[in-house]
């Protein structure tokens, strides 16, 4: 399976940007896929996973309220919307693949896609 992240980049504080990450190959041997990020200078953390059907979500804390995974299994793509950046918000964020949110949440992944810089300026 290849993940292809986009749609990163540079916003100020308070904007919104939406993150896309389309999967292809063997996507039957996937269940589900999420987000990653990982700072400067810090470990990856998880942030969102959601499954493909029936389409259950897990946040980390720091996303919940603000930040909306969402899946169109039609186009075997997930998105991650993002609201109300902060400048701590600014990371690599990488998608990843595999057969549960929950394993996924675990940082056990058997897929991950190459990352997608966002960076949120003050």
């Amino acid at each position: 399976v290849q993940l292809q992240a986009s749609g990163g980049g540079l916003v100020q504080a308070g904007a919104s940007l939406r993150l896309s990450c389309a999967a292809s190959g063997r996507t039957f041997s996937i269940s589900a896929m999420g987000w990653f990020r990982q700072a400067p200078g810090k470990e990856r953390e998880f942030v969102a996973a959601v499954s493909w059907s029936p389409g259950i979500t897990n946040y980390a804390d720091s996303a919940k309220g603000r930040f909306t995974i969402s899946r169109d299994n039609s186009k075997n793509t997930v998105y991650l919307q993002m609201n109300s950046l902060k400048p701590e918000d600014t990371a690599v964020y990488y998608c990843a693949a595999d057969r549960s949110v929950f394993s996924i949440a675990r940082g056990s992944c058997m897929y991950w896609g190459q990352g997608t810089l966002v960076t949120v300026s003050s």
